[in-house]
């Protein structure tokens, strides 16, 4: 007698499954919405910047207007602000993983007195709200003569992208056996040289993780470049503002300034996402 099971296939074809596709596909098209918004208003003329919504003449034009290629380009140096955003977002990150790796590895497999108020300490910087701490900063880096220097900028993104690399790598340190350092120690490797040539090549989804995440809330970040910074270390958060300005707004601009503006992390997403794939299943390697 034949089964009348329903194969495989068959259940594939369910009106649940139908449902739940329509819903993925119109939670995913109102997900992008927005960024598919500014694109095409990137695209517009100042003409039609007003009069038209999906029906109109693509042009270049705003591009060039922000990367100082067009003759009707006014005195905004995006790219300036491009450039600095670049310096401070890999410098904050750079100095985070030089100090916030180590921090991790010693939260995570030392205990000591005042450690877990450390950790949390360490946390609320992340969470407190910038406009908390932004007065007192202001007034110390004026009396720093840190105003407006990439230098600040890059002392301050400590307090978003250190906790967060603390915190992330911490984790992942954990998942990692102990036996494996004491492998190396009884083969004669130091704790240091244990520490480089065995934890740290394990962790790389780790480190790729904490760092991709740290330099999108520096990249992304607008309250302490707007406080802290003026002409010369304003950031592209701040800068792409500089187009809103006048009687007559220029919101084609900012919309192409706001595209460009995403071209960094999407290409340091992509040049690690073999590690970050491998960070989904870190945790295979415990034991």
């Amino acid at each position: 007698m034949a089964s009348t099971t329903p194969s495989g296939n068959d259940r594939k074809f369910t009106f649940g499954g139908l449902v739940l596709d329509v819903f993925t596909v119109a939670y995913f098209a109102f997900a992008l919405f927005p960024i598919i918004w500014i694109f095409l208003l990137s695209l517009k003329s100042q003409d039609q910047l007003f009069t038209t919504y999906f029906a109109f003449t693509p042009t270049l034009e705003p591009y060039k207007a922000v990367l100082g290629l067009s003759s009707a380009t006014e005195s905004v140096p995006f790219m300036r602000y491009f450039l600095n955003s670049l310096i401070a977002s890999f410098g904050a990150v750079f100095i985070s993983l030089l100090v916030g790796v180590p921090a991790a590895y010693a939260f995570a497999r030392f205990k000591f007195r005042g450690s877990n108020d450390m950790l949390f300490t360490l946390l609320s910087f992340r969470f407190a709200p910038e406009l908390m701490v932004i007065i007192p900063v202001y007034v110390i880096y004026q009396k720093l003569h840190l105003f407006d220097t990439h230098l600040g900028l890059i002392w301050v993104f400590q307090l978003i992208t250190l906790p967060l690399i603390v915190w992330i790598l911490r984790s992942y340190f954990q998942d990692l056996t102990p036996e494996l350092e004491q492998s190396a120690l009884l083969d004669g490797y130091t704790r240091t040289q244990a520490f480089i040539k065995v934890v740290l090549p394990l962790v790389k989804p780790g480190l790729a993780a904490a760092a991709l995440l740290a330099f999108i809330f520096a990249w992304n970040s607008f309250i302490f470049p707007f406080i802290l910074t003026g002409s010369n270390a304003q950031t592209v958060t701040v800068g792409a503002l500089a187009f809103m300005g006048g009687a007559k707004p220029r919101y084609n601009l900012t919309a192409a300034a706001s595209i460009i503006s995403l071209i960094p992390p999407m290409v340091l997403a992509l040049s690690i996402q073999r590690y970050l794939v491998r960070g989904l299943t870190f945790g295979a390697v415990k034991g």
